[in-house]
């Protein structure tokens, strides 16, 4: 996924969960997840500039309009964490064009992270192994290893940092964005919550069955597998969020998508198409209604294994 050319341009693709399950809470304060990571053709680009000026750091955000504090701004945070293991004290000016809409559920600043450590990496003579770059990019976020593993797709358990690559099939993808973010933090406490007051609330047991059915199918578009699918945070958003959700998922089926829901802990929904045509189409009609709409189709890249 990782694509530097000779002036250190870096691609940063977002994410869709095709399937969540998030299980009990961790004693770590942590979920344990069960998940269905596909990379998409769709994302930002960072460009990597060296300069002589040893340990400092200059970051141009273009593209969406964010606020994010030096401090706070996570390729910031890889490359200080990068330095601290390595030693690697080039001065550095990142730029960046976002796409990605934050908190969107796309794991753009995931995506920018392991990016950035992949590029740094390579840039300073892969002073770091895979398992140490793994180790590094799950301090600065669950969704990190699967970029940093550079899988079209993967089933992605633990808190994220257990990905086991999985070979998609062509498919394209409608992505709508409300226009409005969700909090992950949040969702996760609406998800508690949600639980604590239905007492019969129990755990859906689907997940080995969903993987099986992964490994074993010719192509995910066959039998019933779409079915299996589903997005725990859903269900759990006041009603005026789920009420937006709900009608974006509506709109995609009644465009034709074969399967459509809610990427990660929102807000971004998907609808998962055929054909490449159908996914045009939709994106075409969708864009009538909302902000922020993207046809991609899934990365188109080698399966590297773990």
């Amino acid at each position: 996924m990782i694509d530097i050319s000779p002036d250190l341009t870096v691609t940063a693709p977002a994410k869709v969960n095709l399937h969540l399950a998030v299980k009990d809470r961790r004693n770590d304060g942590f979920h344990t997840l069960e998940s269905l990571f596909i990379a998409v053709n769709f994302g930002d680009t960072l460009n990597f500039r060296l300069t002589k000026d040893k340990n400092t750091v200059k970051i141009c955000m273009e593209g969406l309009k964010l606020t994010v504090k030096k401090k706070d701004n996570i390729i910031f945070k890889a490359i200080n964490l990068f330095r601290e293991k390595t030693g690697f004290d080039t001065g550095l000016i990142v730029n960046a064009e976002k796409r990605v809409p934050a908190g969107g559920g796309l794991g753009g600043g995931s995506s920018d992270a392991a990016a950035t450590l992949l590029a740094l990496n390579k840039i300073a003579g892969f002073p770091l192994t895979k398992e140490s770059l793994l180790e590094t990019g799950a301090v600065l976020g669950s969704d990190v290893p699967f970029f940093l593993h550079q899988s079209p797709a993967a089933w992605v358990t633990g808190r994220g940092e257990c990905i086991k690559p999985l070979k998609a099939p062509q498919m394209y993808l409608a992505l709508v964005n409300p226009g409005f973010p969700s909090d992950t933090a949040r969702a996760f406490h609406l998800l508690d919550k949600y639980r604590e007051q239905r007492a019969e609330y129990k755990e859906q047991k689907t997940g080995q069955e969903i993987f099986d059915c992964l490994c074993s199918s010719a192509s995910w578009f066959d039998g019933n597998l779409f079915s299996k699918f589903f997005n725990d945070f859903l269900d759990v958003f006041d009603e005026s969020e789920k009420k937006t959700y709900d009608k974006i998922i509506s709109d995609l089926y009644e465009l034709g998508a074969v399967y459509a829901n809610l990427s990660g802990a929102g807000s971004t929904c998907f609808g998962v198409f055929k054909e490449r045509e159908a996914v045009q189409k939709a994106a075409d009609v969708l864009r009538e209604c909302w902000g922020v709409v993207v046809d991609c189709r899934v990365q188109s890249t080698k399966i590297k294994e773990p």
